[in-house]
């Protein structure tokens, strides 16, 4: 019987410790859908669009991959290609596009050359997307006159999906 009992104990222990061990070994990462990436990129634009400013908005996934890119009929091409830097940059730095300048901006930073990587663009109007703690998302504005002001734009994306985030 005390074999027995011992085997039961034994297989027990085994199946936890192999449940623990896939528990450490694997993620699971909350990723904004692309039907609330359009909101957030529609509030985006509309916000700049208010204030007069023709922009690109790019919304990705947290690993910066496009789910949605909006362009208003007057925004250049190089619009396009900084709003996806800027949400790409958020997504690598998992900060605002904003504060990454800062940070490497500086005269010793020893980071400096990062800045010459392709499709890196540290200037405001990049924004990761939280919910609950983690990123799920990011955003990228260009096209109007300042990153400040691409930051307001931005932010009026992030608050139009802030209740869809909720959880």
């Amino acid at each position: 019987m005390n074999k027995t009992l011992f085997a039961l104990a034994l297989v027990a222990g085994s199946v936890v410790a192999a449940a623990a061990h896939a528990d450490s070994s694997t993620w699971t990462q909350k990723i904004i859908t692309p039907e609330v990436a359009l909101k957030a990129a529609q509030a985006a634009k509309a916000e700049c669009a208010k204030r007069g400013w023709q922009v690109a908005v790019t919304v990705t996934d947290p690993s910066g991959l496009p789910l949605v890119m909006l362009r208003d009929r007057y925004a250049g091409w190089h619009t396009v290609e900084a709003a996806d830097g800027k949400a790409r940059t958020a997504a690598s730095w998992r900060q605002a596009t904003s504060a990454v300048a800062v940070g490497l901006n500086r005269p010793d930073s020893p980071e400096q050359a990062i800045k010459s990587l392709p499709g890196v663009v540290m200037v405001g109007g990049g924004l990761p997307i939280d919910a609950a703690g983690q990123m799920v998302g990011t955003i990228g504005v260009s096209g109007a006159p300042g990153g400040a002001n691409h930051d307001i734009c931005a932010k009026a994306g992030l608050d139009a999906v802030a209740e869809d985030l909720a959880f």
